[in-house]
Order: structure tokens, then sequence, then C-alpha cells
């Protein structure tokens, strides 16, 4: 039964001050859940406090994960995967600008009233602001990545108050789970969700750092990306590109910059969107598409006939490179700046590619997680683990406690 937003249930709840701890202590990553008097419900629909993934893609999609089958461990429930770019991009997207095309034709549509999305703050182009966009210009507006935690769902009680009854939702894995948990508390007839895939994310201070450490020029950044071509990208604002080899960053010093929520995550591929947008499993210069139902299925038809596509497709063997960078990021090893770009030019070439480098991706990150769920959180370990990540994690030879 969908309740009322006037449940007693959570309006007698009060959001919790700013500032304040939140329940989920140090894992948190500020979603914005607890910033609402959907609070209430924090125990049960925070990612960090009760995971229950599996459950919940049972509910959305109809299923969980085939454990069974290596591919839904890795990329979750879906239909069909794809590559995909627009054919005439977006001005200023951070890629082609997929994801706020799709925003922008279900409110041309009248198929949502408002869309969840994040712009920044005027002071800072990086200081994430979630709103609720109910025009086109809003939507691009918040058009590229802001690379830090962001509490997309502090605008849930706006949501009640302004009595929409379709809603499109832009947002990340952790966001999406607690959404997902309170979604039939929201009062709504129809939730759409687009998902993208996150690795990563840092406080504000976190991504300051980040910047001052890694790139040439820290205050003229626009946004960057960990790409395929195993480099970083910084986007300038004079349009220039800068590269730094994954292999040369400085491990030691940014080895604690991520926030404990990140190092703590096992969803990068936004398991229970309807439809996840983002790059990882897609060759250079394209977007990954995963459709995980028949509801994203439907947002992405809107779509398709302004977009180029091709089939997925998988390269390489990333399963020595996964091995030997775990006791490399464990032991924070950084190489000379020579021998990093060199490494990245051989291993772009004969490296993994497509699906096998979002595997890399996925089996480098969920190893180093689970070795810092171990150390720093052992009595969540069973439990927080999701079964799929148990077993990725298993392929590979971890250091000793």
């Amino acid at each position: 039964m969908t309740l009322s937003v006037d449940s007693p249930q959570h309006k007698k709840a009060k959001a919790l001050k700013p500032g304040s701890r939140r329940p989920a202590k140090e894992l948190c990553s500020e979603c914005g859940l607890c910033d609402t008097y959907y609070v209430h419900y924090v125990k049960e629909a925070c990612a960090f406090i009760n995971q229950q993934i599996a459950e919940l893609e049972e509910q959305i999609h109809g299923r969980s994960r085939n454990l069974d089958n290596p591919d839904d461990w890795y990329f979750g429930v879906n239909q069909n995967m794809m590559a995909a770019r627009k054919i005439e991009p977006i001005p200023g997207a951070q890629w082609t600008g997929i994801v706020s095309t799709i925003a922008i034709e279900m409110l041309n549509r009248n198929l949502v009233e408002g869309v969840v999305c994040v712009q920044n703050t005027k002071e800072d182009r990086f200081q994430p602001m979630p709103i609720i966009a109910r025009t086109p210009a809003e939507i691009l507006a918040a058009r590229v990545n802001k690379p830090t935690l962001s509490p997309n769902l502090s605008v849930l009680e706006q949501i009640a108050q302004s009595g929409m009854k379709k809603l499109l939702v832009i947002g990340v894995g952790c966001q999406i789970q607690a959404l997902r948990a309170v979604e039939k508390k929201l009062g709504l007839e129809k939730l759409y969700v687009l998902g993208t895939p996150c690795v990563d994310n840092v406080t504000r201070a976190g991504l300051q750092k980040f910047l001052d450490t890694t790139s040439r020029s820290p205050e003229t950044v626009v946004y960057y990306e960990f790409m395929q071509d195993f480099q970083v990208h910084f986007k300038h604002e004079d349009g220039s590109i800068e590269k730094v080899p994954f292999f040369g960053l400085n491990t030691k010093e940014l080895k604690d910059v991520f926030a404990p929520s990140c190092m703590s995550c096992f969803d990068y591929v936004n398991g229970l969107a309807d439809l996840v947008v983002g790059y990882m499993g897609a060759p250079f210069g394209w977007q990954w598409i995963v459709v995980r139902n028949n509801t994203g299925q439907e947002m992405l038809e809107l779509v398709m006939d302004k977009l180029e596509t091709q089939p997925v497709m998988s390269q390489g063997d990333r399963r020595n490179a996964v091995q030997q960078s775990i006791p490399a990021y464990d032991k924070g090893v950084t190489l000379p700046m020579w021998a990093a770009k060199l490494m990245g030019v051989v291993i772009e070439k004969i490296g993994p590619k497509g699906l096998e480098y979002a595997r890399f991706s996925i089996d480098s990150h969920f190893t180093r997680n689970y070795l810092y769920v171990q150390r720093h959180h052992p009595e969540k370990l069973e439990a927080h683990v999701p079964e799929y990540a148990k077993r990725i994690v298993g392929q590979y030879k971890l250091p000793q406690k």
C-alpha cells in the first residue's frame, strides 16, 4: 500500500540538523535522506546500514542477479546493453549529453512533472546543489558531473509538498538504493530512475586535494574523468585536455582522500536504476547504456533517433593487471612518471577494453573495498558485502589481514 505524504509515520519525523552525526556515522555518503523527514526510514533504507540490493532488485526488476551468470555479477539485472553517442552533442556536456537529452524529452512529453538533478552553486562549480528541474534550461544547467558527495535526496520533502505525481530522478547507486527503499512512501504515481555509474567520490576538501596533487592547473579544471585509456582526463577552461596516467598518481598522498562510503561501496553500476548511462563499458569516445527493465527501455526509446549506437564489445584480459594492482594500491606505490606513461601506453594497446575494462575497474575497486571493510568494519563484512561482490573478489588472492 502506498502511504500518503501526510502519513504520521514520517510526517512527525524531523530532518537531522546540518552538521549532526548521521546514523551511518563515518560511512555516511551524504545522500540527503537524513536531511528530510524520511530520516524516519534511514535504518532500513541506508545502503551502509542495511545492505538489501538483492531484495530491491527483485522488487524493481522482477528478479535479482543470477549468481550462476558472471555477467550478472558485474553488470546487474539487464535486458540490453549498447554503446552510444549523440549525433548532435550538447555543447558543454561532459560527454555528448545523453542523460540531459533523456531528461528534457521526458519533461517535454509530460511523462514527468519534474527532474531531480544536480546543478552547482554560484560560488563554486564543484559544489553540488540538488534541484527539482521543471524546465529544459534548468536541466541543461545541471550538465557535467559533480565529483563530490551530493545530497540529491534532500529535495524529497519538496516533492511531497509540490503535489508532483510523476518524477524522474537522476542519481548514483547509494542515493538510488535509499530512494528505492522509500519509493512507496513518496505518494507518486510513477517514478523513473536514470542512473549513472559512480566510482570514488570525495568531499569538497578531498576534491581540492586531488586537483592540487594531480593537475598542472587545479584552478582552471572544469571537469575530469578516469578514462578507458588508463589516464585521468582534465578539461580546462581554455578547452585544453590534460592527461595524467593512472599509474603516476600519488597513491600514498591520495589513498585516504576518497570518502569511506565510496571505499565501502559495491554498487558501481547502479543496479537499481531503470536505465544507466555511463562510459565504463564502452569503447573510448562512446557511452555505455544499460537497460535494466521495461521502464528503462521506454526511457531509452525516447531518444534513439538522436543516437548513433553500436553493440558492446569486450577485448583483452584484466586479471593479471588487477592482481598486480592489489598490493600496489595497498602499499601506496607510485611509479615515476616516465614509467607510468610507458605502462599506460602498453596497457592501452594490449589491455582490457569495452566490457573487459568495466570488469577491470570493478575488480580492482571491489578488492580494494573488500579489504577496507574487512580492516575497518569487520563486524559488517558478512552482511554488507553482496554475494555477487564476494564472488568477484573471490577470484583474486588478497593480502593477509
